[in-house]
């Protein structure tokens, strides 16, 4: 299983939340103790999203939860959908920075072997996601399909940037002639819905084997399928 290098990893650039901007220089006392109370309050909404769903849950809620005064949430965040906004950036990040890599790679590539190693680019920064932000990987699963209004705008922004770079991926490799011609929507859309959920399989402790094997064996199970 292929999974970001430490090369890699600083191609990604550092997604800085807003809330987190001021006050105070970075990493001084003031800006770091801003850093822990905007921390508190994303652990506590997302708890409590993924316990009741987003439309179920109120600014209320989240300060009770995170202990603190509801009128302090304003100070970290405009509204819910800035807080969401923060708890999809590592997601954000990583995934597009992974696309874009597979994309270049794949205008390289003029073998099913190297087509395999540029989708599987992609299912290691999926493994290092499920590693280190299961919880927002779960949100955004739990949430993408549903209308992309309110707090859930940063997920629907999200799930369109997934869609708009497996369509073109999927367009790259036809081009090469390494998968069937079909619709690059048809065709990219089933990879994207077969990998959502596996995922979600995993978050919910289906048994599914070696968490870590999942995602480049569902790689390259759908490859085999869609291949020329």
């Amino acid at each position: 299983m292929e999974i970001l290098t430490r090369q890699q990893t600083s191609d990604v650039p550092e997604v800085r939340p807003a809330s987190l901007k001021r006050p105070g220089p970075p990493g001084g006392v003031r800006d770091t103790n801003r850093a822990n109370r905007s921390r508190c309050i994303r652990e506590a909404a997302l708890a409590l999203y993924l316990e009741r769903g987003v439309e179920s849950v109120s600014v209320d809620d989240i300060m009770k939860a995170a202990r603190m005064a509801k009128g302090s949430f304003y100070r970290y965040f405009t509204d819910q959908a800035g807080l969401m906004e923060e708890l999809m950036a590592p997601l954000h990040g990583l995934l597009s920075a992974a696309l874009d890599a597979c994309a270049r790679e794949l205008d390289l590539a003029r073998t099913s072997e190297a087509q395999l190693a540029a989708y599987q680019r992609v299912a290691g920064v999926l493994s290092s996601l499920l590693a280190q932000h299961p919880g927002e990987v779960r949100l955004y699963l739990q949430e993408c399909r549903a209308p992309g209004l309110g707090t859930r705008r940063p997920v629907a922004e999200l799930a369109r940037l997934v869609t708009r770079h497996a369509i073109d991926i999927t367009g790259r490799a036809q081009a090469h002639g390494l998968l069937r011609t079909l619709n690059p929507a048809i065709s990219a859309l089933t990879v994207v819905g077969a990998t959502e959920r596996l995922l979600l399989a995993l978050l919910h402790r289906e048994d599914l084997g070696d968490v870590g094997e999942v995602p480049p064996a569902v790689m390259s199970a759908l490859l085999q399928g869609l291949r020329r």
